[in-house]
């Protein structure tokens, strides 16, 4: 196994002024937090994927009372295009959360097994996934 070099940039910066289809991502991933089933965690995670062709589709966070049996958002978004739409490449994906206060302030970034599926889809698609971190602060750090 050879060693491999990852760099991680994050910049902050205003949501309007991002790209109409970054910022179509971000709406899907605002869409998908009414869709999350969180009651044990109060915790709502949505995502947003932007797809080479433009198009978006989104995936929730989905709990169970059997707790390893859980589902990140970032996990189902990536799962719904490879059972939907196998060998399309996704460009962005938006992420934002909230809980019984509303979106969050703060970036709430993957877990490791999110981003080992995340690094999985860039080695078949050849090319990075750019993520977008969404808060209430109408801020977005990315990737």
């Amino acid at each position: 196994m050879g060693n491999t070099e990852q760099e991680i940039r994050l910049k902050e910066v205003q949501a309007d002024l991002l790209s109409e289809g970054d910022q179509n991502a971000i709406q899907e991933a605002i869409r998908q937090l009414d869709l999350s089933y969180s009651p044990y965690s109060g915790f709502s995670v949505g995502a947003g994927i932007e797809l080479e062709d433009g198009s978006i589709i989104g995936g929730s966070n989905q709990e169970n009372a059997s707790y390893p049996l859980c589902m990140c958002a970032e996990r189902v978004a990536l799962y719904h295009l490879s059972a939907s739409r196998p060998g399309t490449k996704v460009l962005t994906m938006a992420i934002t959360a909230r809980n019984q206060n509303g979106i969050i302030e703060r970036a709430v970034f993957p877990c490791g097994a999110c981003r080992q599926v995340i690094l999985e889809y860039e080695r078949i698609q050849n090319s990075p996934i750019r993520l977008l971190i969404y808060t209430r602060s109408d801020q977005s750090a990315y990737r």
